[in-house]
Parts: structure tokens; sequence; C-alpha cells
């Protein structure tokens, strides 16, 4: 399994400058060129005044502590099924297979679109009704997660817009019906063990990886760990930290939205590395309708690039990521007994 494995000390670690957007900010054009640039040089920003309280995020890593600190048996009871929907167990996830000895140092929980069983849409992948604690386990607990999916949903969308400006198309080209208008919106809390990464021997908390979708909204609380990596080919990688701003979102761009840009915008690698704390994360991942067709843009193709990728549906795309990089969901089976 790591069989590649890196070796030799880590080069020295950096701390990253990465631009910020200003969503209440009236000049458009500052912000698209803003976005424009941190597009093309890491495929990270910071999104602030996007309309969230803190007051209310602060309420969200609350709920989020009050799941993980519940007693394993009683986050298994909500295990993920296998329409993602869930608690992930520590060790879950392999980001990245040949340099990690095993998964990640991290449990998470995911919440998607609440589609109910009877629906005819609840067939498709991704699809289906939330899994949620009992509510006399935790009250309100479900609420307050509800609450915070849609109005993340609504942040991504504003963020969409100031990408499609960047890509010269219309400003409501992912902002519509047939793009955003039933996404594949997953909300996903994260806590990250109170242990020390050790790339060297491969132990992460998150394997180095790039986002499978659109783009993804990151709050963190204000424990170092992300780390970005503008150049996946240079020998060694160089990594930097990304720094927490409180209230702020961190967003990056996913494998999808560079596939839709002809690689004109990048989806970089990033990884978190456990420093003795533990660590609680909340990340967002806009992805477009099941049916969207992702192809090379209208903007991003001409004569001397055309194409680099043939048109594909996005679930039948995040189908097989998904698959890649979780656990088979009969290894957990006898927790079940």
């Amino acid at each position: 399994m790591a069989n590649q494995k890196q070796s030799g000390p880590e080069p020295p670690i950096k701390v990253s400058t990465i631009n910020c957007i200003d969503l209440s900010n009236p000049d458009i054009g500052e912000s698209v060129a803003l976005l424009k640039q941190a597009c093309l040089d890491c495929g990270f920003f910071y999104v602030v005044n996007h309309g969230i309280s803190q007051e209310f995020m602060d309420e969200v890593f609350a709920q989020s502590k009050k799941f993980f600190y519940l007693p394993l048996n009683e986050k298994l009871k909500v295990l993920r099924n296998e329409k993602h929907r869930g608690y992930t167990p520590m060790f879950d996830e392999v980001l990245d297979p040949d340099n990690q000895v095993h998964g990640d140092y991290k449990e998470g929980y995911y919440i998607g679109v609440d589609v109910p069983e009877n629906d005819p849409e609840s067939e498709k992948p991704f699809n289906g009704p939330n899994v949620w604690p009992a509510d006399g386990v935790l009250p309100g607990w479900r609420q307050t997660m509800e609450k915070f999916h849609h109005e993340a949903l609504e942040v991504g969308k504003a963020v969409s817009r100031i990408i499609a400006l960047a890509l010269d198309l219309e400003v409501d080209f992912f902002d519509k019906p047939e793009v955003l208008g039933k996404p594949i919106a997953t909300l996903r809390l994260l806590h990250y063990e109170d242990q020390f990464s050790d790339p060297a021997k491969g132990i992460y908390g998150a394997g180095a990886h790039s986002d499978f979708g659109f783009i993804t909204l990151l709050a963190t609380d204000d424990v170092m760990g992300l780390q970005i990596c503008k150049d996946k080919d240079a020998k060694p990688q160089i990594w930097e930290y990304v720094t927490p701003i409180k209230g702020a979102f961190i967003v990056n761009l996913g494998d999808m939205l560079e596939r839709w840009s002809n690689c004109m915008f990048k989806s970089t690698l990033h990884r978190v590395l456990g420093n003795g704390q533990d660590r609680y994360s909340i990340a967002y991942f806009v992805e477009p309708n099941h049916d969207s067709l992702v192809e090379c843009l209208p903007t991003c193709k001409t004569e001397k690039s055309p194409p680099k990728f043939p048109p594909i549906r996005c679930s039948t795309y995040l189908s097989q990521r998904y698959k890649d990089t979780h656990a088979d969901l009969s290894v957990y089976d006898k927790h079940q007994a």
C-alpha cells in the first residue's frame, strides 16, 4: 500500500499567502480579478462577509463537537450508508494510498440534500434521506445542521457567480436550474484526533489529495493543520500552511472545475497534518445536478488548446471518485452485530 512512500526529511514548511474575496464588496470587478488570480495561481482563496453570522458558525462547531464526543457505539448507530450519509469512523478514508500506511486520522459525518425514500429522485447516487442521531441524544442537532446546509449552499452559489465571470461566462452560468438547481451538496463535519502526523512514516491527518468536485467551502477552528502544494510535480514538493481566519471560509476548486475549465483553473493538492491538538473543521462540497454534463467550457478552448477531456455526467464522475477513496462498508459489519 505504501510502495511509493516518499523518503527522507520533509522540506521546510512555510505559510501561504492567498487572496481574500469580500462578498459584500460592491466592486464586483475587483472580486473577479482577485478570484481569477487565485484560481490561476493555487485554486485556494478566502471568502469573508458571506452572510453567515459568527454566532451561528460558533453554534455549528459546538454542535459538531457534541456529536464527536459521543461514545463510539453511539456514533456507529448512524454509520455511513451507501448514499454517503452518516458517520465515517477513524481511518475510513484513504486519500493518498501511495504514501499512507493507513487511513486518515479523522472521523466525519456526512449530511446531504434530504430526499425522501418515496421520491423517485432518491434512486440517484448521493440522493436519499439523511441519517440523524436520535433527537433525545442530541436535541436540536438536526435543525442546526439543516440550517447551515441551506445557508452554505447560498454562499456556494454566490462564489459560483464570481467564478463564472472570471471564466468570461454569463454570471449565472453555474447558478441556474440545470446546473445548481438540484445540486449534490454535501456538508461534512470533521474531527482530527490529537495525533502527530509524520509524512516520513506515512501518517497523516488527511492524506494529500485534490477535491473531486466543483468547489469546497471549508470552515475551520483556530488550529493550524491544512497545507497546500501549489506545484504537485515539484521535486521535492513544497507544502505551505493555510492560516485559519475566524469567520472566513477557505474555498478551493475541485477537479471537476479544473476539467470544466480545460485545466485553466487549478485544483490543488492539499493535506492535513496533526500537531498533537484536536482539530475541528466543516467542509461543504458544492457539486452540480446529477445530470449536469461536465464538458470543456466554450471560453476555455481554442485551436491551440482543444478540450483535454471527454464530456462526463456529474454523478458518474463523483461515484467513481468516492468509491476509490472510502472503505467498503462491509468492513464495519462486525460493529453492527
